[in-house]
């Protein structure tokens, strides 16, 4: 190599370090001015991840719980069960409490249930209630509500009370009511054009 290329190559040499060690004092810069930020957000950072897994661990330990209370609801009535039920998770105790008056027949344990906080509780049991009782006035009612989860089939249970007391012209015309995108719709027709002359 000649002196002239060694001269070059230190040269590139240096401007490479000096590029480098410049580098290095912006970063030094960059860190001065924002280290109270960037330390601040890997803390937040991190108190998220530990919130989040101290909560999960948190739900797991309720849901286990939950469960174990309902399977001694389920094995025979148990007041201390229930009230850690209650306390763990209301919805899920509506729901036993739900299941078990539609299994009983309950009408007592329904009509209380109708004024549940749970929505889709309420719901169920002002249905079952109304069909328990055979009323066509509470069932009408119910398929009446914007909200009824099972308004059709209250509808088809309504029409059955009226082909039942030989109120043929009625019953076609609540069989009329249910859409053709219902899945009792086929039942509806069949009954208008066999079951109810």
């Amino acid at each position: 190599m000649s002196l002239k290329e060694n001269i070059e190559m230190v040269k590139e040499e240096l401007n490479s370090e000096e590029k480098f060690f410049e580098s290095a004092v912006k970063a030094e810069r960059f860190w001065e001015k924002y280290k109270t930020l960037i330390v601040a957000g890997v803390v937040g950072v991190i108190a998220v991840v530990v919130i989040s897994a101290i909560n999960d661990a948190q739900n797991e330990s309720d849901a286990v719980a939950s469960n174990k209370a309902l399977a001694q609801l389920q094995s025979g009535p148990d007041s201390a069960a229930e009230a850690e039920l209650a306390a763990l998770n209301p919805k899920l105790l509506n729901a036993w409490k739900l299941s078990t008056a539609v299994a009983a027949n309950d009408t007592a344990a329904l009509e209380t249930l109708q004024a549940s906080d749970d929505a889709i509780v309420s719901d169920l049991a002002a249905y079952e209630l109304a069909a328990l009782q055979s009323d066509a006035v509470k069932l009408q009612r119910y398929a009446s509500s914007q909200k009824a989860i099972y308004k059709d089939l209250a509808t088809l249970e309504s029409a059955l009370l009226l082909i039942k007391e030989n109120q043929t012209e009625q019953a076609h015309q609540k069989l009329s009511l249910i859409s053709p995108e219902s899945p009792l719709y086929k039942v509806a027709k069949s009954l208008m054009h066999y079951g109810v002359k």
